[in-house]
């Protein structure tokens, strides 16, 4: 069974800790061409990277995804201790001097600020506290990427009834154009011999050989029927991709830029300025198709 039809758009936040730390972790996802991962994870961590890249991977198709885990240590107390070789350089060194230069000898506040004496030992886990905050933080992922999944299939299905709107009125605005007088082959012929007429006119008048190849191309011009069988193919094959859902936006995009083509060339065959309404009207509701077609994965 394919995946429901989803938007590109979703937000995500799940947090967690043992004993000693604990985290949180933000998942945005924004429309992109591509699959695009970007992943801030904390030092001493990076292992998760490759894991969650992963993750992510299978369970996306496109969307510009960015990935924030920051994690905070909780009663773990740093140590601050005395480097005691650091410590011997430097009294030998005061020793050696003492003799050569008249000075006071520093104070123990000043030997202690030199730099490499007291070393800060940072709070750190045990590596079994290690092995079980990557385990949480790993189910945290899972749980927020389902979040992440179902807030953008939210988001799709809200798409999905605007997008199914939109081909409801392009198929009606085609319908119209199909049905119109103008369309008739009587009101075609009448031009089309109004147009002859002012071929023939003066003593410019072209050859009867020019003659009819004028009056094909004008015949053709007037034809709008290969664009009218055109959107309602297109129409069909957009609803059939909505209805089989899935990572269905690159297709989509592609028949939104074939709507809006015919849609053109419908324009500009226009033999009546009611048709060419429709034709503007129709365009419209395409414009409005292709801007949030843009939003599904």
């Amino acid at each position: 069974m394919s995946k429901p039809i989803a938007s590109m758009t979703g937000f995500a936040r799940a947090s967690g800790g043992i004993s000693g730390a604990s985290f949180n972790l933000e998942i945005k996802s924004v429309n992109s061409r591509g699959l695009d991962l970007r992943l801030r994870v904390p030092q001493g961590l990076d292992d998760l990277e490759n894991v969650l890249r992963q993750k992510l991977t299978k369970a996306l198709t496109r969307g510009a995804v960015q990935v924030n885990l920051n994690l905070t240590y909780e009663h773990l107390q740093s140590e601050v201790t005395v480097n005691a070789q650091a410590l011997s350089t430097v009294l030998a060194a005061i020793d050696d001097l003492s003799g050569k230069v008249e000075a006071d000898r520093p104070r123990l506040d000043g030997i202690l600020a030199l730099k490499g004496v007291l070393e800060l030992n940072e709070a750190k886990l045990s590596d079994d506290q290690l092995v079980e905050l990557k385990n949480e933080i790993l189910a945290a992922a899972d749980a927020a990427i389902a979040d992440l999944i179902a807030s953008r299939q939210a988001e799709g299905l809200n798409i999905q009834a605007f997008l199914t709107q939109r081909l409801v009125e392009i198929a009606e605005f085609t319908l119209k154009a199909e049905e119109h007088p103008a369309r008739s082959r009587e009101v075609i012929l009448e031009k089309l011999t109004g147009q002859i007429a002012l071929l023939q006119e003066g003593d410019n008048g072209l050859a009867e050989d020019r003659l009819h190849a004028e009056a094909l191309v004008l015949a053709t011009k007037a034809d709008i029927r290969e664009e009218l069988d055109r959107l309602a193919a297109h129409v069909a094959a957009a609803r059939k991709l909505l209805n089989g859902g899935g990572a269905v936006g690159r297709k989509l995009d592609f028949l939104a830029q074939e709507f809006n083509r015919e849609a053109n060339t419908l324009c500009s065959k226009s033999n009546h300025v009611d048709l060419t309404a429709i034709g503007l009207d129709l365009k419209a509701a395409i414009d409005q198709l292709r801007e949030q077609v843009q939003n599904i994965e």
